[in-house]
C-alpha cells in the first residue's frame, strides 16, 4: 500500500496534522499505537481542553521559555486565531476566559476530540491504531515509510513523527520519534521534566509542617548560586508532603532543573514572597504600629489575617517569635527577621519529580534542525516533525497545544506538498 503522507502518532499534533495534509488531496494514513486516539487531548485542561490561548503572539511566545522564537516562523503561515477558526468551522464553539485561554463552551474534551475524528474521516484519511510503529524507513537520504512491529512495511515518500515527548505516558507518549530522529541524523536535546512539582528535604518538608497548606497569588523565585532571581512568578502554590507544587510552582520547575545543570547544584534556593504587593520597610512599619497600639494583644491575634493562619505561625515560630507573647514584647530585630520571612522566606528545593509526572517534556529535537515555516527536517528528504517530539516547551495555559496545533498544522500541509 503506498500513501502520500504517513503520519505517526494520534495527538493533537497528529490529528491536526492528518486534517491538513487530507485538505491538501493527499492520501493519508495516521498510525497511533494505542487503542484510541486524542488521549492527552481528552484529559487536558481539567477534562475541558484548553484548546488555544487568544493573548498577542508576543505574548504567547513569551509564555512558551523553551524555543518558543523558532515559532514566528510559523505564527505567520497559521496562528492562534486561526486556531479558533479551525475549530469554529468543526462546530465547536469557543469561549475566552482568565490570561486569554480558550475553551469549548461545551466544558468538553471529548467534544473537541470528536470534532476532529469527524473531519478526518469526512476528508477520508485512513486510521490504524494498535499498531506501533518500530522503525521510519529511509533509503538514499530520503524517507521510505515505516515499519510497524507486527513486520509489515507501509511506503510513502513523507513521513511526520507526531509521536509525544515522555510526560503523561499513560496516553501513548513514551519518547518512541526520538530514535527514529537520531537515525535520520537530528540532534535531540536532553530530555527533562518542565511543569513539574518540586521536591525539598527542608525539615519542615518532611515533617508536613505545612503540607496541604495553599498559598494564593504569592510571587515565587528560582535563585541563583549569588541569591538573585532567574525567574518570579505570581500565581497560587501549595505546600506537599514531598515539596511544593501549583501553578506558580509548576511554572518555575524548570528554572530548578536547569539552574542545577548550569551550576552543577544539589540543591537550589527559591524564595517565597506571600505579600508581592507591600513594600518591605513599609509592611515592618505598618507591623511596629500594630504592635504600638495593640501591646497587650498576644502578637497572633493583632496581626492575624495577614497572610493564613497556618503560615503565620509557621512565619512567626521560625522567626523566634512566640504567637502567644504579648506584642509588647517584641523587639525590633524579631520583628524585622519575621517581616523579611513575609516577603522573601527562602528555603532549599533539590529537583522534581520524574518525567513520568510531568505535565510537559523539556529537550527533544533541536529546532535548528528544521525549517521553521514547513516543519520539514534539514537533513532527510520527505521528513517531517510536529508537537512535542520537537525541542518547543511551554507553560500550561494553552501554549503547548498552540505549539502542537501551529506545529502539525505546516507539518501536515507541508508534506502533501512533498513532491519525493
Amino acid at each position: 500500500m503506498m500513501y502520500d503522507v504517513i503520519i505517526i502518532g494520534g495527538g493533537p499534533s497528529g490529528l491536526m496534522a492528518s486534517i491538513a495534509a487530507a485538505e491538501n488531496k493527499a492520501k493519508v494514513l495516521l498510525i497511533d499505537k494505542g487503542n484510541k486516539l486524542g488521549r492527552k487531548l481528552a484529559i487536558s485542561g481539567g477534562g475541558r481542553c484548553n484548546v488555544t490561548n487568544r493573548l498577542p503572539i508576543d505574548e504567547i511566545i513569551r509564555h512558551i521559555p523553551g524555543n518558543g522564537r523558532f515559532l514566528y516562523g510559523a505564527f505567520s503561515v497559521f496562528n492562534n486565531e486561526d486556531i479558533i477558526r479551525f475549530f469554529e468551522n468543526l462546530g465547536i464553539e469557543l469561549k475566552e476566559e482568565d490570561h486569554g485561554r480558550m475553551f469549548p463552551v461545551s466544558d468538553r474534551a471529548q467534544s473537541v476530540v470528536d470534532a476532529l475524528l469527524t473531519r478526518m474521516e469526512e476528508l477520508g484519511v485512513e486510521v490504524r491504531v494498535n499498531s506501533p510503529v518500530k522503525d521510519v524507513l529511509y533509503h538514499e537520504h530520503q524517507t521510505a515509510g515505516v515499519l510497524l512491529e507486527s513486520g509489515e512495511k507501509i511506503s510513502s515518500n513523507a513521513v511526520v513523527i507526531a509521536s509525544g515527548g515522555k510526560s503523561v505516558p499513560h496516553t501513548g507518549s513514551t519518547g518512541d520519534g526520538f530514535p527514529w530522529a537520531e537515525a535520520a541524523g537530528h540532534t535531540i536535546a536532553e530530555l527533562f521534566p518542565t511543569e513539574v512539582p518540586v521536591t525539598s528535604e527542608e525539615p519542615f518538608i518532611k515533617e508536613k509542617t505545612l503540607q496541604g497548606l495553599s498559598l494564593r497569588d504569592v510571587s515565587l523565585s528560582v535563585l541563583n548560586p549569588k541569591g538573585k532571581p532567574l525567574i518570579t512568578h505570581r500565581m497560587d502554590m501549595i505546600f506537599t508532603h514531598f515539596g511544593i507544587s501549583g501553578p506558580a510552582v509548576l511554572r518555575c520547575s524548570q528554572f530548578v532543573v536547569k539552574a542545577q545543570k548550569k551550576w552543577d547544584l544539589d540543591e537550589v534556593t527559591v524564595s517565597l514572597d506571600a505579600l508581592p504587593d507591600r513594600q518591605q520597610e513599609e509592611l515592618f512599619q505598618e507591623l511596629q504600629k500594630t504592635m504600638k497600639e495593640d501591646a497587650k494583644k498576644a502578637v497572633k491575634n493583632a496581626i492575624k489575617g495577614i497572610v493564613p493562619e497556618r503560615y503565620l505561625l509557621f512565619l512567626l515560630e521560625r522567626s523566634n517569635i512566640d504567637p502567644s507573647a504579648l506584642c509588647a514584647s517584641i523587639s525590633a530585630e524579631k520583628l524585622r527577621r519575621f517581616t523579611e520571612s513575609c516577603k522573601q522566606f527562602r528555603f532549599a528545593v533539590n529537583g522534581t519529580l520524574p518525567l513520568e509526572k510531568a505535565f510537559v517534556t523539556g529537550g527533544g529535537v533541536s529546532v535548528k534542525e528544521i525549517e521553521p515555516k514547513t516543519m520539514a527536517s534539514k537533513l532527510m528528504s520527505g521528513l517531517y516533525f510536529c508537537g512535542e517530539v520537537l525541542d518547543i516547551y511551554g507553560y500550561t495555559g494553552g501554549y503547548n497545544i498552540t505549539s502542537a496545533l501551529i506545529t502539525g498544522r505546516l507539518a501536515g500541509s507541508s508534506a502533501a506538498l512533498f513532491k519525493g
